[in-house]
């Protein structure tokens, strides 16, 4: 009988010597080495018993048979791509936990009434295609078709469809069929994955459930315009500093963070970039201009059109205030995407009941999660801790807790299958 942690210890040796790109792994999406870790993880669901298959996106579906094959199936899954120079366990690691889970109900003799799928799913990290989830959402369906061409990957610069060609997928097909995977047919989609920042770290907690992945509002051209002058000779009621006004709006966006605190609502702010122009910017300037780009995330949409209304409100005083025009710009805005309430139920009696740490959290990064649950699929995430943050060479989850998050994914499956 396989031993589920040895199985994943193997599987987590395999993908990273497969991968190695010194100091971490790379696996860019619809690449050799995406490829070559979804061969290693079908060689292991073969041995478990599974029947493994893809669809015309490239997504692999790794099969344990259930007793009724038409009924709609369970899948556990998440992405094997990684950031260059990334980590070993950012997505891989809910594909792995889905074999290891697999094969801890195997080894418990579970006879399932429904199929269990685990899914690698190709494509999720955006730094390699500039579109979120591209690999899920052309699984249902959802990518505009004109992006397979027009989309190129960041280090080739060769299209969307030229990199699925190439590892064997068929964007052909995709755009004829439209999408390959039916809600209809998931009864639910569970993704592990682990977690991306330090709570559960610090909390001393092995697993978290996911309440919800939050959705943001981005302001990617924001600008403040005032007017250079002399460093010396100007005073300052004579100013219109972008940088001094820029300034303000941070303390009014982190006074609006602190309100939102306050009152037990969720919401997190980002100032990802500030700078000034540097073809004009000097240690002997007033500066004139900057720009900036800001990313307000909530599980709250009206909340998020809330703040943006009140910032809208903040630029303008602070404009008036300082002598500069702040302009925000048109931001994007992706809806929250909230969890099933009785999965997370599942997840957490499991937890309670195999005596392993938790809490229930909101996941403040984006999963292909996101997309089945907006396609109405009942779906959940299970957050392992995670040492060191992700999306670098550094990730350092602990096997332990990677062992409690699979016996706790497994309990939810037996009661699910």
């Amino acid at each position: 009988m396989t031993d589920p942690m040895d199985l994943a210890a193997r599987l987590f040796d395999g993908l990273a010597a497969l991968s190695q790109d010194p100091p971490g792994v790379t696996r860019p999406s619809f690449s050799h080495q995406e490829n070559a870790a979804h061969a290693l993880l079908a060689d292991c669901a073969a041995d478990l018993g599974c029947t493994t298959t893809h669809d015309a996106a490239g997504h692999q579906y790794m099969t344990w048979p259930g007793a009724d094959r038409d009924a709609p199936r369970v899948i556990v899954g998440s992405h094997v791509d990684t950031v260059a120079h990334g980590g070993n366990y950012d997505g891989a690691a809910g594909v792995v936990m889905g074999l290891a889970a697999l094969a801890l109900l195997r080894e418990r003799d579970v006879r399932p009434s429904v199929d269990l799928c685990v899914m690698a799913i190709r494509a999720e990290e955006l730094v390699w295609f500039p579109t979120p989830y591209c690999g899920s959402r052309m699984a249902f369906g959802l990518l505009d078709r004109d992006e397979l061409t027009t989309l190129a990957r960041s280090d080739t610069g060769r299209t969307l469809a030229d990199h699925m060609r190439e590892v064997g997928a068929d964007p052909d097909a995709l755009r004829a069929a439209g999408r390959t995977l039916d809600p209809a047919t998931i009864a639910a989609f569970i993704e592990p994955h682990i977690e991306q920042g330090p709570v559960l770290e610090a909390a001393g907690e092995a697993v978290g459930i996911v309440t919800g992945i939050r959705g943001n509002l981005r302001y990617r051209h924001g600008t403040i315009t005032g007017r250079w002058d002399h460093a010396g000779a100007v005073p300052r009621e004579h100013r219109a500093d972008a940088v001094r006004a820029g300034a303000a709006l941070v303390v009014e966006v982190e006074d609006l963070w602190d309100a939102h605190d306050a009152a037990g609502e969720d919401f997190v702010a980002t100032f990802g970039e500030f700078w000034t122009d540097p073809t004009m910017h000097g240690l002997t300037k007033v500066p004139g201009h900057v720009r900036f780009t800001l990313d307000m995330r909530s599980l709250d949409n009206a909340l998020l059109w809330w703040a943006d209304d009140a910032l809208r409100g903040a630029a303008r005083r602070i404009g008036e205030a300082h002598g500069v025009t702040i302009d925000l710009g048109a931001p994007t805005n992706a809806e929250p995407a909230l969890m099933d309430e009785r999965l997370m139920r599942l997840l957490e009696e499991g937890a309670a009941a195999l005596g392993v740490p938790h809490r229930r959290m909101p996941s403040g990064g984006g999963h292909d999660c996101a997309t089945f649950a907006g396609q109405g699929v009942p779906s959940a995430m299970l957050f392992v801790c995670n040492q060191n943050g992700s999306h670098n060479p550094d990730e350092a989850m602990r096997m332990e807790d990677f062992a409690a998050a699979t016996r706790v994914l497994a309990r939810t499956l037996e009661a699910l299958l």
